[in-house]
């Protein structure tokens, strides 16, 4: 073996060496969640603190459910109902202005699309006050509505990343759309759309566990815990002092919570790793 064939191979194996580490790091967090999800309560404290749990209780994942003081399912259906039509919604409307600030000229188009970057910038605590005194006086409190119609105007963040892709997109596919007699909506739903499945595919991937995992939103607008998410319900969840909480059965609702955007992740991440691969090449 030459030493051009050698240096390649130390690389490669320094590069896996350094992903299994930081693979590891990040996942720490989250095996210790599963062990103390498995672990008897008196187990939890004992000190030096053991990884692997000496009884494993099973018990605890049936447990934690009958054991709450809340309705679990019906905070699962919140988060649904909150997080679905805000993704769905901000893969579409992210989609339709980026395409107009990519495929199609109009006066200050460059100037407008200077203005959404900067709002990137504008912290979300910035316009909290004013936006809860709106949807005040609009009747919105307790009620989905202050989470989820803000996804009918976009996200910035989404119209960014598609307006990238949209614009990598050759322009010889827009002139031959037009042959066939296209206007730019049909452009854009027949061409445009599903070329972008990756981006798409990354926005609400994006958009669904920014959501899920919101905890603020929900915390200013729904007072009636029969309206709560997740997120609210694990912190209604500990005990207000600590020492009465339950963290075994604490652990087993925050693994339930973490499901849903995981399977989401592992059954689009090809789609995921393809938006990242592309969006930052391209445009």
């Amino acid at each position: 073996m030459n030493r051009i064939a050698m240096r390649r191979l130390l690389t490669k194996i320094s590069i896996y060496v350094v992903l299994i580490l930081g693979a590891g790091v990040v996942l720490v967090p989250f095996a210790w969640m599963v062990s103390t999800s498995l672990k008897p309560f008196k187990e939890i404290f004992i000190y030096p603190p053991e990884v692997f749990p000496r009884h494993v209780q099973w018990r605890n994942y049936v447990e934690a459910i009958y054991h709450a003081h809340f309705p679990v399912w019906v905070y699962f259906r919140n988060s649904l109902i909150i997080s679905a039509p805000v993704a769905v919604l901000d893969v579409l409307m992210c989609a339709i202005v980026a395409f107009a600030f990519a495929r199609l000229w109009f006066r200050g188009r460059d100037i407008l699309f200077l203005i959404l970057l900067s709002t990137m910038m504008l912290p979300g605590q910035v316009t909290m006050i004013p936006t809860f005194i709106l949807y005040s006086r609009l009747g919105w409190i307790d009620t989905f509505l202050p989470i989820i119609v803000p996804a009918f105007f976009g996200w910035n963040y989404g119209i960014f990343l598609l307006r990238q892709y949209f614009a990598s997109i050759p322009d010889e596919l827009d002139d031959a759309a037009r042959i066939d007699g296209c206007g730019p909506v049909s452009t854009m739903f027949r061409i445009h759309m599903p070329i972008a499945k990756p981006a798409l595919g990354m926005v609400a991937i994006f958009s669904f566990t920014g959501m899920w995992s919101e905890f603020l939103r929900p915390l200013l607008y729904l007072r009636d815990i029969h309206l709560w998410p997740m997120t609210l319900a694990l912190n209604a969840y500990k005990s207000p002092r600590g020492g009465n909480t339950r963290w075994e059965y604490l652990m087993v609702m925050t693994i339930f919570t973490c499901l849903p955007p995981l399977l989401l992740f592992l059954a689009a991440q090809r789609y995921y790793i393809q938006g990242v691969v592309i969006t930052g090449v391209k445009g």
